[in-house]
């Protein structure tokens, strides 16, 4: 779960639960995707123990470098002392927010190839 990562993971994981989850069931499939999610991303940006397992293959030196980084990029997530860093933390919350949107759009096109589908019978 990265910064990276985690859009177009979400975005499948829409197209899935329309496709996959029984109709009775997908707001709750998405409420528990979000929850997946949020709860391990949180984790991961505030370094929570036992996530190494996570970020230790990308070659990070913690989560929050993981979440910013993925291994590709180069965000300097540890700012100089005096620096408070809060730009960075407004940063992710906007990036958090828009979680549920890519949830949503992947589940909008799962709706759609499924009357694709449904027409084509």
């Amino acid at each position: 779960m990265s910064f990276l990562l985690d859009p177009p993971l979400l975005f499948i994981s829409g197209v899935l639960i329309e496709r996959r989850v029984p109709a009775d069931r997908r707001d709750g499939a998405e409420a528990a995707t979000l929850g997946v999610f949020f709860g391990g991303s949180f984790g991961l940006y505030h370094n929570v123990p036992g996530l190494g397992l996570l970020w230790r293959p990308f070659r990070a030196h913690n989560g929050r470098d993981f979440m910013w980084n993925s291994g590709v990029f180069n965000v300097n997530t540890t700012p100089e002392t005096g620096k408070s860093g809060w730009p960075l933390h407004a940063t992710a919350a906007l990036i958090f927010a828009t979680y549920p949107f890519f949830l949503k759009l992947g589940r909008q096109l799962g709706r759609q190839l499924g009357q694709l589908t449904a027409s084509a019978s």
